[in-house]
């Protein structure tokens, strides 16, 4: 397990999700998300091995723990 710290974002695309825009500068699809779009959080979990989902926009991280910093 990882921790990301980081920005949430909404993407629209497909329906819509949430991604953490991360301060290194990459992006993450999160499996699930408890705050609002512009919140700064730090994110602890494991970046999913296998592949893009139907939303294609990065890997995505199966989210054990986020909280706002």
């Amino acid at each position: 397990m990882a921790n990301y710290l980081g920005t949430v974002r909404h993407n629209s695309l497909e329906g819509g999700f949430y991604e953490l825009h991360t301060d290194d500068g990459d992006v993450f699809r999160l499996s699930r998300c408890d705050h609002k779009a512009g919140t700064r959080v730090r994110v602890t979990g494991t970046v999913e091995k296998g592949g893009f989902g139907i939303h294609m926009s990065g890997p995505s991280i199966s989210v054990d723990k986020i909280e706002a910093v």
